[in-house]
């Protein structure tokens, strides 16, 4: 739901009756993640996507459904060896959609309009809701920010959450903010001694946070096409360079900040974190030394660096003297990219890219024509991305 939250905010805000139906879970090839939503309004208008067309038909028959009858629906959609065509995943996967009416009136519809506006600002926000438990408890919903408010919360009762249930909604306020931290969407499942309510739970803990950084290091022509490529992949993207000359927004007109600083002082001051990635094009060793001992020892998720195989064994070398470790070296990715055989600045982007998502999603960067590895390298994780609490053994 959180993945189309600029378009339901303006819905919610013209007061528009909507049902949003959220991929909870899936397996095998399943093509979007959980998260991804489809949302309806009473005159038939749809957004999003929750499988990139296999079943859109029949999910936005479910919406038009609840729209009706105002009661939320969970569904399997999965691949049928009797009949591929019918409806269902062909391309082999199952996913489990959760359909949520958001009517006016609705309990709910307060807790998610304040999700929905704070995912449109870009704040982080986490929304937790139920999949599957007691009829009462269906369609409500709890939301959490980083510091530790749950909506509704107010002089130590809760407005909001799920009704009479204060224990449920602390539980389940912990754990979204777990869920948060991580930057994670995900279901969370509280057996019946944890629930407080007589049953077990499952719910829908879905997270929206900032878009993750891309620092590119380097005023160069690499980098305005690295910029493109970076800001179409999601990524807020900032370039520094200590020369004015080249580190102007008019050469960088795509980039979210142009800084002109010397990069190893900018990185020891700007915030980053576990989505970060770093490109060093600067291939320069007064640029790169001070700033790669540096970024090497960030917990960032990604850390490549420009230039030659004899820059590289260069600046490894130097890297070693200011006392570098094998493990910290270990983590630099250079000669940055895949091979791609890339020549041009687009095509050397398109390869920076490539092993920035080949990283982030473990892929092996090698052509899937002919191989056996898994073409969705995160699809079986997010099959059961479970956390169990209170269970009874």
């Amino acid at each position: 739901m959180l993945d189309i939250a600029e378009e339901l905010h303006r819905w919610v805000e013209q007061g528009r009756d909507i049902a949003v139906a959220t991929v909870v879970a899936v397996g095998g090839s399943a093509p979007r993640r959980p998260g991804a939503a489809l949302a309806v309004d009473a005159d038939g208008t749809a957004i999003g996507s929750v499988s990139g067309g296999c079943v859109e038909g029949a999910v936005y028959d479910l919406c038009r459904q609840a729209l009706e009858d105002g009661e939320p629906v969970l569904e399997r959609f999965g691949y049928s060896d009797e009949d591929a065509f019918a409806v269902g995943l062909t391309c082999g996967g199952v996913i489990d959609i959760l359909v949520t009416p958001v009517r006016s009136g609705d309990l709910a519809r307060p807790v998610l309009a304040s999700a929905l506006s704070a995912a449109a600002r870009g704040e982080a926000v986490a929304v937790a809701r139920i999949v599957s438990g007691p009829a009462e408890l269906l369609g409500r919903a709890l939301l959490v920010r980083p510091d530790g408010v749950d909506e509704g919360v107010s002089d130590g009762t809760y407005e909001g959450g799920f009704g009479a249930h204060p224990e449920l909604d602390r539980t389940v306020a912990a754990e979204a903010g777990a869920f948060l931290d991580a930057g994670r969407t995900g279901t969370l499942e509280i057996g019946e001694r944890g629930s407080r309510c007589g049953a077990p739970l499952t719910l829908l803990v879905e997270s929206s946070v900032p878009p993750p950084r891309m620092i590119v290091f380097g005023a160069i022509d690499f980098a305005s096409a690295l910029v493109r490529v970076g800001k179409f992949l999601g990524y807020r993207v900032t370039v520094c360079d200590a020369r004015p000359v080249f580190t102007t927004t008019a050469r960088f007109p795509e980039a979210d900040e142009v800084v002109v600083e010397w990069p190893h002082t900018y990185l020891e001051r700007t915030p980053v974190d576990a989505r970060t990635v770093l490109c060093v094009l600067t291939h320069d060793a007064k640029f790169d030394v001070p700033l790669l001992k540096l970024a090497l020892r960030l917990p960032v998720a990604y850390v490549g660096a420009m230039g030659s195989r004899r820059t590289h064994l260069d600046r490894d070398a130097r890297l070693r003297e200011v006392g570098l470790t094998e493990r910290e070296l270990s983590r630099l990715h250079s000669p940055i990219g895949l091979d791609l055989g890339a020549r041009t600045p687009e095509e050397t982007a398109l390869s920076i890219a490539s092993e920035i998502v080949a990283v982030r999603r473990g892929g092996s960067g090698v052509s899937l024509t002919g191989a056996h590895t898994p073409i969705h390298h995160d699809a079986a994780p997010e099959r059961i991305p479970v956390r169990r609490i209170g269970s009874v053994a």
